[in-house]
C-alpha cells in the first residue's frame, strides 16, 4: 500500500513534523543540548565542541550521529523490501518508528525521585530516539511530499519566501497554491519545539513526552490504511 496522497499526505506529514519538533525539545532541554533529528545541528555542535567551545558534547553528539546512521541504513532495507514485496511500508515505518521511541522512554526511565539520567542510560535513550528519526528520514524521502521534509524546515523556508509575492520566482512556486503547505510545514516544526518545551516547563518527565510522541505515530499508522483505502475509492 502507498501513502495517501492529497490533503491527507500533507495532514500526516505536518502531523509528524510536529512531533520532531518535540523530540528535538526533549533532547536538546532534557538531555543535554543533543539533537535526535536535526542532524545539521549536530554537526555544527560537534564542530563547536571539537573546537572546545559553548561548552557543547561531543560524545553524545557522536552516539546521536551515529544511531541516526545506523536508522537511515535501517529504514532503507526494511522499507525498499517491503515496496518490493508489494507490501504496505509507509505504515510499517511509522509503527517500527513508534516501537523504537517507546524503547527510547523505557531506557530513560528514571527509577527514583531524581530526574538525572546515568550516562549509559542517557546515551540508549538518544541514541534509540535518534535510530527512529533515522528511519523516519527515510520515510519522508521515500514519500516525498514536497515541503514536508518533517525534520529540517530550511529549504521550506526558503521556498516560502521565494515563492511568494515578495520573492516572485516562479521556478519556486509563485502563484501556485504551495505557500499554504509551507506555512503549515514551518509553523508545525514551530508548534512541536513550543510544545516540547511547554510539557518539560511543566515538569513532565521525558520519558512522557517521548511515549506521547510513540503513541501519536502509532495512532497515525493506524489510520494510514483507511486514508489509502478513501484514495483508491476515490480514484
Amino acid at each position: 500500500m502507498e501513502p495517501p496522497s492529497g490533503v491527507a499526505l500533507t495532514v500526516v506529514m505536518v502531523g509528524l513534523t510536529v512531533v520532531t519538533g518535540v523530540l528535538d525539545a526533549v533532547g536538546f532541554l532534557a538531555l543535554g543540548h543533543v539533537f535526535t533529528a536535526t542532524q545539521t545541528g549536530n554537526l555544527l555542535f560537534l564542530g563547536f565542541g571539537i573546537a572546545g567551545q559553548g561548552g557543547l558534547p561531543v560524545a553524545a553528539t557522536l552516539v546521536s550521529l551515529g544511531a541516526f546512521l545506523v536508522g537511515a541504513a535501517l529504514g532503507a532495507r526494511v522499507e525498499s523490501g517491503l515496496a518490493a514485496r508489494r507490501r504496505p511500508w509507509f505504515p510499517v515505518a511509522l509503527l517500527a518508528e513508534a516501537a523504537l521511541l517507546v524503547a527510547a522512554a523505557v531506557a530513560g526511565w528514571e527509577s527514583g525521585p531524581g530526574r538525572d539520567l546515568a550516562t549509559g542510560q542517557r546515551y540508549a535513550t538518544i541514541g534509540l530516539m535518534a535510530v527512529a528519526m533515522g528511519m523516519r528520514n527515510v520515510t519522508a524521502m521515500r514519500v516525498a511530499a514536497p515541503d514536508l521534509a518533517t525534520t529540517v524546515e530550511t529549504r521550506a523556508m526558503t521556498a516560502l519566501v521565494s515563492g511568494s509575492p515578495l520573492g516572485r520566482d516562479r521556478r519556486l512556486g509563485y502563484g501556485s497554491r504551495a505557500v499554504p503547505r509551507r506555512v503549515s510545514s514551518v509553523g508545525a516544526m514551530l508548534a512541536g519545539g513550543l510544545l516540547g518545551a511547554w510539557l518539560l516547563g511543566l515538569g513532565t518527565r521525558p520519558p512522557l513526552v517521548v511515549l506521547l510522541v510513540a503513541l501519536t505515530v502509532a495512532a497515525t499508522a493506524l489510520i494510514v490504511p483507511g486514508l489509502g483505502h478513501r484514495r483508491s475509492a476515490d480514484g
